[in-house]
């Protein structure tokens, strides 16, 4: 799976795009769970930058 999102991420037309992955606390359970995203990289200081 990793391998058709990084080929995916790399076209030479389209923008830079990267992959995020956040973790983020569950408030119910008190666990961890990851959330991934794919975003253009200008996209990428903003979001880790916001408190979700």
């Amino acid at each position: 799976m990793a391998k058709k999102t990084v080929a995916s991420l790399k076209k030479a037309d389209a923008k830079v795009f990267v992959k995020v992955i956040r973790m983020v606390k569950n408030s119910n359970t008190g666990g961890y769970m990851f959330n991934e995203m794919i975003m253009p990289t200008e996209d990428v200081d903003k979001s880790l930058a916001a408190k979700k």
